[in-house]
């Protein structure tokens, strides 16, 4: 993928697993094609009661493909799902300050959403209902409304893996495991 132009959500710091996806929608199987969907309807439904709402209740998906972030995002629990319940809702990035390391191992190990860091906090930079272009490729996110760009990291060496659709979807893709 080279470029996401979407609808941006924007959360603050410190958004943690339980944020993201409460618990207890962690016996939904995402492996489950139904139960990949519901999980994405719950995505970002542990946020406070004040938040934006990041489903649209009508579709069960998020209007919203880019989610900004600030410090620390998706720290607590080790949950896989958390990438996961994102990518079901339809979020095709997170732009964060930094990441909880886990946050950021499953989502390069699912494939789920990119997980972009950016050196300068975005969260004033955006109100969620703005759209925004990624560009995956140029490491940059554009706000469309006046054309200004910010730069992020480099994905590096992970890009290929988020883009094959995770670890193991890129290990069939170069031939470390067999398609069959």
């Amino acid at each position: 993928m080279s470029k996401i132009r979407a609808k941006v959500y924007v959360a603050g710091d410190n958004i943690d697993t339980d944020n993201i996806i409460p618990a207890q929608f962690l016996n939904l199987v995402p492996t489950i094609p139904e139960e990949y969907e519901k999980l994405g309807s719950h995505a970002m439904a542990g946020m406070p009661d004040d938040a934006d709402p990041f489903i649209d209740p009508a579709t069960g998906k998020t209007p919203y493909g880019i989610l900004v972030a600030g410090k620390n995002f998706g720290c607590g629990s080790s949950r896989e799902h958390a990438p996961v319940a994102l990518g079901a809702a339809g979020c095709k990035a997170v732009v964060a300050e930094y990441y909880a390391r886990i946050f950021f191992r499953n989502s390069v190990a699912t494939g789920e959403v990119y997980p972009f860091e950016t050196p300068v906090p975005l969260t004033a930079e955006f109100k969620t209902g703005d759209e925004a272009e990624l560009d995956t490729d140029a490491h940059e996110l554009v706000r469309v409304s006046d054309g200004k760009v910010f730069k992020l990291k480099d994905l590096g060496a992970v890009a290929p893996v988020v883009e094959a659709g995770g670890m193991f979807a890129y290990a069939r893709k170069v031939g470390m495991l067999s398609n069959g």
